[in-house]
């Protein structure tokens, strides 16, 4: 037979029936999972990163326009959610976007995915456990009134004037221990775990429920005035602002994402995937603009630059009582909770996914015999997880996430016109993306180009780095060890 050229192996791409989780019982994960613990991993992988963290970073970024950032952020993912939607119908496969790559653009491609997919969940977890460790830190204070020492909750890596300087001595010990207990959890299987996570997302709501109806009574409009950033010392006055503060909350909507992740794992997947995208997309939509609009008019945009624990802060400022602030610390420590829990979810069955394909050694297919849960990854990633968590500050993590969503974002609205193309799944198609194959997977890669060119320059040097390594692993070790490569 003759060996495909060096061009055929890049772009050959796995069959639709392929993509699908089969195989031998010892490596095959259960289908467990129903629309509605579908639909809260989504939410718990959403809602909690982009509001009680990001505002923080975001609106300094855009003044009271971050509204207008979280609305920019909630479109784009709504069209790239509707590519999502079709693809997980026709392909429903664990590793979501590297899966759909693979099956319609080819395998280099989806390693790339596989690399952005990877850069995104394993740092977003450990950006939304370092801000958790904020909120317990102000709950404890105002709960029992002891603080965690301070050299046990600063990470050694901090964000300085001059850029990142070394603190030796400290390190932030709460999240490791949050991962260590996600890590334990989701050994015990996926079942287990999204129900964990459901009870935890539904608190969630509440809370954020309650923050806005308490914030809104402290609401000024004054504090809407002036609506964008006047200050263009950093570049950041106007929409470049709105742009900017965009992507640093965008990586909060990889929830999307993380839904379909867990296809492989999914009850009637053509039809729950995609409603899961669906609606969870909604839930989140609506409770990010109500506590961003709840915020903004609680406190004037200028306090919100380095406010540790900020919508509980708010919440003390608005009612000049403890306990409002005490309740919302609590919730937050459980629902960053459900959120790092489902990010390192997501990070373990892409690495499941790609394992199967024969990209990364075969050990990170392992599943327990019992559980069906896959120990090795769940294993490496919370080490992995927890170290950068412990160590780094989460100023420079939140911009590397929104990076690899919207790469990721791009590669899946592209699949759509080429699976329409080729035909691919169309016999168990449930859902198609409207107004044909090429106007909204455009629209959203425009979208997504529009808030990737304002990312900064140390989060492209960085990208660019990562996506070396990852060129340099397929080439030397992927791209030979692939299934495809040996059916050659």
């Amino acid at each position: 037979m003759r060996l495909p050229t060096f061009v055929q192996q890049l772009i050959r791409t796995k069959p639709v029936e392929g993509a699908e989780d089969t195989g031998h019982e010892q490596h095959s994960l259960h289908r467990s999972l129903g629309l509605f613990p579908l639909t809260l991993i989504g939410v718990g992988a959403t809602i909690g990163t982009g509001i009680f963290f990001t505002m923080v970073e975001a609106v300094p970024k855009a003044g009271p326009s971050v509204i207008l950032s979280f609305l920019l952020a909630a479109v784009t993912a709504g069209l790239t959610a509707l590519c999502y939607a079709e693809l997980s119908s026709r392909i429903p496969a664990s590793g979501s976007s590297y899966s759909f790559a693979y099956a319609t653009i080819g395998e280099f491609a989806a390693f790339i995915v596989a690399a952005c997919l990877l850069l995104e969940y394993g740092l977003a977890a450990s950006a939304t456990a370092i801000g958790w460790s904020d909120y317990l830190n102000h709950f404890l204070t105002h709960a029992v009134g002891w603080q965690i020492p301070p050299m046990l909750r600063s990470p050694m890596i901090v964000a300085g004037v001059n850029g990142a300087e070394m603190h030796s001595g400290q390190f932030n010990l709460p999240p490791v221990i949050l991962v260590l207990i996600c890590g334990f959890l989701l050994l015990r299987g996926t079942k287990e775990s999204a129900t964990v996570n459901a009870v935890m997302v539904l608190i969630k709501l509440v809370i954020l429920t309650f923050f806005a109806v308490v914030a809104f009574q402290g609401f000024q409009i004054e504090h809407f005035t002036p609506f964008f950033n006047t200050d263009n010392s950093k570049g950041m006055g106007g929409m470049a602002g709105v742009t900017a503060a965009a992507g640093t909350v965008f990586f909060s909507f990889i929830g999307l994402d993380t839904i379909a992740t867990a296809g492989a794992e999914v009850k009637n997947p053509q039809r729950n995937v995609p409603l899961g995208i669906m609606m969870a997309l909604l839930i989140v939509t609506v409770f990010y603009l109500l506590v961003s609009v709840a915020a903004v008019g609680a406190q004037p945009a200028s306090m919100f630059a380095g406010q540790e624990a900020g919508l509980a802060v708010i919440l003390q400022n608005v009612t000049g009582k403890a306990w409002p602030a005490l309740i919302l610390s609590a919730g937050a420590v459980i629902s960053v909770f459900s959120v790092t829990l489902v990010t390192i979810y997501g990070q373990s069955r892409i690495l499941y996914a790609i394992s199967k394909d024969g990209l990364i050694p075969s050990s990170f297919q392992t599943v327990h015999a019992r559980t069906r849960a896959p120990v090795s990854n769940t294993i490496i990633v919370c080490l992995v997880v927890g170290v950068v968590a412990g160590l780094v500050d989460s100023t420079f993590l939140w911009d590397m996430v929104s990076m690899g969503t919207l790469v990721a974002f791009i590669v899946v609205s592209a699949a759509v016109p080429v699976m329409r193309y080729k035909g691919l799944g169309a016999e168990r198609a449930g859902f198609r993306v409207p107004f044909g194959a090429y106007l909204v997977p455009g629209l959203s890669i425009l979208a997504c180009l529009y808030i990737l060119k304002d990312l900064s320059a140390a989060t492209f040097r960085v990208f660019f780095i990562w996506m070396t390594i990852a060129i340099v692993t397929y080439f030397t070790y992927s791209m030979r060890n692939s299934r495809l490569n040996k059916r050659s």
